[in-house]
Formats: structure tokens, sequence, C-alpha cells
């Protein structure tokens, strides 16, 4: 059943596409709220701190800042003024890229990338240089930060970036398609080497897809395609997309929490680019997945808040703070598949976190303002 007035009157057959284009004015306002038109920034985080309180923002973030440039870019002229007071997306973006100019980590970097050549339709050289540096240094990189490179690359039609992001990843990939946390592996130590989050999956989806799609690269597909089976392969009854994967075997280290951002942006976006790109097409999982907002076995408070026009960040556990996921890296470390007895019933699933980031709007947007019913809502 649906638990938010947004979706009174609606059937539960209502396809999701339609859902998806009810939120598109609450992201909109929500991405509103985080934006910091002083600076031309936004907020790390919108939390809520107790019930009848206001939402408060916390902090700024480049990355987050980059994400919803690209999440507005699809949403249309309207909406991009409102959330920016007026501020022309195209102006916002150079700011984005300044920055990222400015000693920004890696993953600012590639999203700021990407955002430019997306947005702008100008690649940044001084950004792809940096990204090159990056890609050929004899140290760790993020499997997320160099898909994000990779997906820069393509949308700035540099090839020789694209390949070497493109092989670092197939590189790491595991047998199961499931990729490892950082590259390489074993930088992140016995306990953790073996895991990789639900992040670290759906981006080189995403961007080894397009890749794909742009240079005819049967493998690049291939690799998407096996990655995406698998997560496809172990989600949730409810459409939950877990947490944390094994990359020696593809099993599941640990499921929660569940983040709503999978539910409804990530996983959309990068399964559409998939099927786009001529992968197996996964609606049933992307439709089973965005059900999982509102109707849930964890529990019935509701995650989506039209008072607020946010959608609260995940379901966790009731657990000292990461404390089965730690577990679980540990244990599967020493045995896959091996993990606390009685978990479920010692560390409940049901708790939601009152928060929001303005980066998960920015991808609910990016995957449904440009679908065709979502572009007929006003």
């Amino acid at each position: 059943m649906f638990s938010d007035p947004i979706y009174s009157g609606l059937p539960d057959w209502t396809p999701t596409a339609e859902r998806a284009s009810a939120l598109i004015p609450l992201a909109t306002t929500g991405l509103a709220a985080a934006y910091l038109a002083a600076t031309a920034e936004f907020a790390q985080t919108l939390r809520l701190r107790l019930p009848d309180g206001p939402v408060q923002r916390e902090g700024t973030n480049l990355r987050y800042a980059a994400i919803a440039a690209l999440g507005l870019s699809r949403a249309g002229a309207a909406r991009s003024d409102l959330v920016l007071r007026g501020k022309p997306l195209d102006s916002f973006t150079r700011t984005i890229v300044d920055r990222a100019g400015n000693g920004a980590e890696s993953g600012a970097v590639a999203l700021a990338a990407w955002a430019v050549a997306e947005v702008l339709g100008e690649p940044s050289r001084s950004l792809l240089d940096r990204m090159r540096e990056l890609l050929t240094a004899d140290r760790p990189i993020p499997v997320v930060d160099t898909a994000w490179m990779l997906t820069a690359a393509v949308a700035s039609d540099d090839s020789e970036l694209a390949a070497l992001a493109r092989d670092a990843l197939l590189g790491a990939q595991g047998g199961d398609g499931i990729f490892p946390h950082a590259i390489p592996a074993a930088s992140l130590g016995r306990w953790r080497a073996h895991v990789g989050c639900f992040a670290d999956q759906i981006y080189p989806i995403q961007a080894l897809a397009r890749f794909a799609a742009q240079f005819n690269d049967a493998e690049a597909l291939a690799a998407a395609n096996r990655t995406a089976a698998r997560i496809c392969e172990v989600q949730g009854s409810a459409g939950q997309w877990w947490w944390h994967y094994d990359a020696r075997d593809g099993s599941v280290v640990e499921q929660y929490p569940v983040y709503s951002v999978h539910q409804h942006g990530m996983a959309p976006m990068a399964l559409f680019d998939l099927a786009a790109a001529g992968g197996v097409d996964h609606l049933d999982a992307i439709d089973l997945g965005f059900r999982w907002l509102t109707t849930r076995p964890e529990t019935t408070e509701p995650l989506i808040s039209g008072r607020h026009s946010l959608i609260w960040r995940k379901v966790g556990r009731r657990e000292p703070p990461k404390f089965v996921r730690k577990a679980s890296a540990v244990t599967t470390s020493v045995r896959p598949g091996w993990r606390l007895p009685a978990r479920d019933t010692l560390f409940p699933p049901g708790p939601i976190d009152h928060e929001c980031r303005p980066y998960e709007l920015g991808w609910l947007l990016y995957a449904w303002a440009s679908q065709p019913i979502a572009k007929e809502t006003p």
C-alpha cells in the first residue's frame, strides 16, 4: 500500500514510471531546500533531528553539487531555475568545475568532468588530464571513482582516457561479476579486500554500458551484463538492493542498510543505460526495487515525506554503528558465506535514518525526469 499522501488515489498496479513522475516535484523542492544560494553550493545533508522540528542543513559537498547539476539538466529550465534561485545551470556547473580543479579529490574531479561534458557539452581538458594522472598513478583508486571517470571520459569523447578506465574496471571485476571497493582490492587489507558495496556495482554497470554503446565494445557490455545479472539474481524478495557483496563468489555479505537512492535513482539509471546499450533489460527488477519505497517488510513508517519534500535516506538495523557490516566482512573473509548466526533476530532491520542528501534527489531526477511520462508532468 502507498503510505504517503503523495500517492493518494494511485492503485497498487500504477506503473513505476508514473509513480516516479509523482516524485519529481518533491525532488525539486527538496533540492531547493539543500541549495545555499549565497555560495552556490549544496549542503552535505538535510537532517530531521526531532519529529516535529525543522530540517537542518549540514556541511557542503562538491560531489553532490555535480550530481545535482546532472539531475537538473534533465529536469528542465523551470525546475533548475527554481532550485538555483534563477542562477543559470550553465553558470552553476562552471563553478563546480572551477572548484574541482582546485585540489579536489578524485570523485569530485570525475563528477565535475562528467557534469561539464554532459551539461555544457564542453569537455574540460584540465579535468581530463587530472583523471589521466590519477588512473596512471601507482596508488589505489576507488572503483566508484574509476567508473565515474569512465563515464566522464565517454561523455567527453576522450577515447584514450576511456580505455584506461575501462581496462582498470575489467581487471578488477570478479568472476561472478562483482567488483571490490578499490583497485587493487588488496589495498584494503585482509578483512575488507573481498567486499564491494552496491555503488561499486551500479556505477560500473552504467559506465561500461555507455562505453560499450559509444565504442561498440562487446567485452565491456558483457561485463556490465554480468554485474547486473548478479545483483538482480540476489535482489531481495521485496525489491531490496542489498548493500555489501563478495567479489570472490558473488554472494551477499550483508544486506543492510537498504538505501532509498539505490531503489529510486541509482539502480534505475544504470539499468536503463544498460538496456539502451543493447544489454539485458531488467525492468522487472527496477519495478520491484522502486516498490520497496512504499511497501516493504522492514517497517511501516513512511520513507517518502511529502511534508518535508524529502525521501529518508535508509532503513538499517538495530545495532551498534556498523557492527554487523564489520563483523560480516571479517567472517566472510575467513570463509565465503559465513555470517553471524541469528543476526536478523539479534539485530533486526527497521530503523529509518531521517536524513536526505542532495545527490539522492539529483539521481532521482537524472533517472526519471527524461522519461516520457515525467516530461509531461507539470
